[in-house]
């Protein structure tokens, strides 16, 4: 899918250093089913919405958020969405199924109060 930078892969590697987790490879691996379900079946997001979500999460700007219970990743800048939205991205990994590689577990457009038109349900 990508890599992350030198300075994210080492603040993310602190962040879980300091809660007693191995470290984590820099190349990123997506296998989508959790973001599908939650963006587009979900959220009503088309893919092409789910692909600028996970490019701006993934910028070199974006930062390492320090959580207590998950790896994360922010993009402090706002982008404005097709639905009259500014979005932080958050992107979000899952970090032992894959390991050393931190896998796409979810992405969140952070601010997106105004959601996509899903069509009816049959």
């Amino acid at each position: 899918m990508g890599t992350l930078t030198d300075v994210q892969l080492e603040a993310i590697n602190r962040e879980r250093g300091a809660r007693s987790y191995p470290t984590m490879a820099a190349e990123v691996v997506f296998i989508g089913r959790h973001v599908y379900e939650s963006r587009v079946v979900h959220d009503g997001y088309t893919i092409d919405d789910v692909i600028d979500q996970i490019a701006s999460a993934m910028e070199a700007t974006a930062v390492a958020l320090e959580t207590p219970t998950m790896t994360a990743m922010e993009n402090l800048a706002l982008r404005s969405d097709d639905y009259g939205n500014s979005v932080r991205d958050r992107i979000i990994f899952e970090c032992s199924a894959r390991y050393p590689r931190p896998e796409i577990f979810s992405v969140v457009p952070k601010g997106d109060r105004i959601k996509p038109k899903r069509p009816p349900t049959k």
